[in-house]
């Protein structure tokens, strides 16, 4: 039986996911032949079963499809709320090999950067660079992009981001770039390499801890656990957990996170619960707090975006009843209240949503994503955990004043805009799809 995630995996650029159910769970085989027919009869089934939607979603017959993913997207269901066209923006398909690089081994293969593109903004901007990635050391966060193989950043900005997708190891990429006022050619080679998920861990002024986690992956909860208990021995009670490019993972990691930071305090209690569909009430699964040494943190502020999803938002959902105080900082989220428990079948990974994931409030009200707390419009610019950096810089006044940093009407207008243009689903080539599983 596959473990449930809550995720958003999409084949693109530097693959982001989503986050982890577990327990319970559609277990069995898939097609009995790989054949299209036999596939789409299967597939059929399936989702009359374990869709979460099942029974309210589209049935139609399946031979007016010729390929199994055209017939997938007929089966998803088409009263979602807030979404652009209201059908299912979570369930996809993806190839069995590059869902386990990612879930089972902790990598990618891809040229290891990601960009600015969602906002739809110029200057276009190197947001995120993967520590162990080809682009590491030929690539800095803020570097501007001015033309990606000859193609001009206003090209790229209106969309065409394939170029970020490569489709084989040892594909090459040219980036004309803009660092310090200079420019620069550089070129950076595809790979496979393995992810870095606490790419970033201090304890900040104010005896405040910063944690940035960038994949929720069992590859990340050693360090987590480590780089939280030197932070702890260093004396911090408050913790900044930055999310903002977070797409999701296993749940079980999430728990996993969630019972460092609240310590022994609250070890037994639910982290959160998945609620399968009426056919399967049996499978409902319950995360609880497994407790950690060291004392609770008292205020936790979380950095959030549009590419904050899943099992990232089943985090700061998690906590919530449980710390003394859980602000987010940044932008809302995405609003994936939903995970998966993912099928195989003839080399492909079906993640059909299964089931919804609430606190131990019974609350998942986020569908609109989570309004942040402060809302601050990220500029893309700065080391990723240093108290100057912009939406560090907010959490850290947060939490010294209680007070949202001061922003003018303008710049709350275009933090707003960025935000909802940003959260529309999969805008950008080469994000993993909110995902939440185990």
């Amino acid at each position: 039986m596959p473990l449930p995630r809550f995720t958003t995996l999409a084949p693109l650029l530097a693959l982001l996911l989503a986050a982890c159910g577990g327990g319970g769970g559609s277990g069995g085989s898939g097609a009995a032949a790989c054949d299209v027919a036999t596939q789409k009869d299967w597939l059929r089934d399936y989702m009359r079963d374990w869709y979460y939607w099942a029974g309210q979603s589209p049935d139609p017959e399946p031979g007016g499809y010729a390929t199994v993913a055209a017939y997938f997207e007929a089966l998803k269901y088409t009263a979602y709320s807030g979404v652009p066209g209201r059908v299912d923006p979570w369930s996809y398909i993806q190839d069995s090999a590059s869902y386990n690089r990612f879930f089972a081994e902790g990598k990618a293969s891809d040229y290891g950067f990601a960009v600015n593109g969602r906002e739809g903004m110029l200057p276009l901007k190197v947001r995120y660079v993967e520590p162990a990635s080809p682009a590491a050391g030929r690539l800095l966060r803020g570097d501007v992009i001015k033309a990606i193989d000859g193609v001009p950043d206003s090209v790229l900005i209106a969309g065409d981001f394939a170029l970020l997708t490569p489709s084989r190891t040892g594909q090459q990429i040219t980036l004309d770039i803009e660092r310090d006022g200079a420019a620069q050619r550089v070129t950076v080679t595809a790979a496979e390499y393995s992810l870095t998920p606490v790419s970033a861990a201090a304890t900040l002024p104010g005896q405040v801890g910063y944690v940035l986690l960038k994949d929720f992956i069992t590859q990340a909860e050693a360090p987590l656990a480590a780089r939280l208990d030197a932070i702890k021995a260093g004396g911090a009670r408050d913790l900044v957990i930055d999310l903002r490019y977070n797409g999701g993972g296993r749940i079980s990691t999430a728990n996993h996170f969630a019972s460092q930071v609240v310590g022994a305090l609250h070890a037994g209690k639910v982290f959160t619960t998945l609620r399968y569909n009426t056919r399967h009430t049996g499978a409902d699964t319950r995360y609880t707090m497994a407790g950690a040494s060291g004392p609770a943190f008292e205020r936790i502020a979380v950095l959030t975006g549009a590419r904050t999803c899943s099992a990232s938002e089943l985090l700061v959902n998690g906590l919530r009843p449980y710390a003394r105080q859980v602000v987010t900082i940044g932008a809302a989220s995405c609003g994936k209240p939903y995970g998966f428990s993912p099928r195989e079948s003839c080399g492909n990974t079906y993640s059909a949503v299964n089931f919804r994931a609430v606190n131990a409030l019974g609350e998942a009200d986020y569908e609109a994503g989570m309004t942040p707390t402060c809302a601050v419009a990220e500029d893309f610019a700065g080391v990723l955990g240093d108290p100057a950096e912009k939406l560090t810089a907010a959490a850290l006044d947060y939490l010294r004043t209680g007070a949202c940093p001061a922003a003018s009407a303008d710049e709350r207008e275009r933090a707003s805009a960025l935000a909802e243009r940003a959260r529309r689903p999969f805008a950008e080539p080469g994000e993993r799809r909110g995902m939440t599983a185990d």
